[in-house]
């Protein structure tokens, strides 16, 4: 993962954009960057930033900010439902209700599980404004997600460089 600085005016329009369409920022910034580039194409780059969020959470995790960790975990799996409707069908999902519908069609093909992990996703993208969550709740969504990520990195044909 690369570390971008910039200057805190852009930071915080940015932000703003970020919350108004209730994305994440590593997504807003693939949507445009991407936005001229194939499906697959696509695909490979949300499932790879997918695995870095996941890597992101866990150094969170370990440092304690379980906020930062709860985002992260739900940016996760975000990027990895987006992946796979890019993957699978061509399709670019831009709304929370888009993903929970899309989350629907992993589950049929994947299994119900993946309706645990979703779940999961939400509770923490949930914490990342509250702040309510256990560590260990965090950690066991972590889990959840991951099995997420990984399997639809799997399928895709990412090579996750660990586990």
């Amino acid at each position: 993962m690369e570390t971008i600085r910039l200057p805190a005016s852009v930071v915080t329009e940015l932000r703003k954009r970020v919350e108004k369409e209730g994305i994440t920022l590593e997504d807003y910034v693939l949507e445009r960057l991407l936005a001229d580039v194939d499906p697959p194409s696509r695909a490979e780059a949300y499932a790879e930033a997918a695995l870095d969020l996941l890597r992101a959470a866990e150094e969170e995790l370990r440092a304690g900010d379980l906020r930062q960790a709860s985002e992260k975990i739900w940016g996760a799996a975000a990027l990895a439902v987006k992946a796979y409707a890019y993957w699978r069908d061509g399709v670019r999902l831009a709304s929370h209700g888009e993903l929970w519908r899309y989350k629907d069609k992993i589950a049929a093909e994947l299994g119900d599980w993946v309706h645990d992990a979703w779940a999961q996703a939400n509770a923490m993208h949930i914490n990342f404004y509250e702040g309510w969550a256990t560590e260990i709740s965090v950690e066991l969504a972590l889990h959840r997600v991951r099995q997420l990520v990984f399997e639809i990195v799997q399928k895709i044909g990412v090579a996750p460089a660990d586990k």
